[in-house]
């Protein structure tokens, strides 16, 4: 499931789905854009966990939950608490952080 975040709501998302993968990320954001479609064909293919896509500057609140100071962030929660969180442009990278909570 693809998520893609209008309102600072991202706590509720977290404690309402077991296994949640963000990308936090900026229209201005060249990398963000690159990553974009990578981030989405993975929601595509893991129907387990809720992906998400938070503008970061529209929503402070959920940038506070991964400590978010770069983009694009990467964050993983389970069971409602953060796990792991990692600033990259790197497909692989992603493909590591979302292995992590399979």
């Amino acid at each position: 499931m693809l998520i893609d975040l209008t309102q600072d709501t991202l706590a509720d998302l977290i404690k309402e789905n077991n296994k949640v993968v963000v990308q936090y990320s900026a229209s201005w954001c060249g990398n963000c854009r690159i990553m974009k479609p990578k981030f989405k064909k993975l929601a595509s293919e893991n129907e387990a966990i809720t992906f998400v896509l938070v503008d970061a500057e529209n929503a402070p609140e959920s940038r506070k939950l991964a400590n978010v100071s770069n983009l694009p962030t990467f964050a993983t929660f389970v069971d409602g608490k953060l796990v792991n969180q990692t600033q990259t442009n790197k497909q692989e990278v992603l493909l590591d952080l979302v292995q992590e909570i399979l």
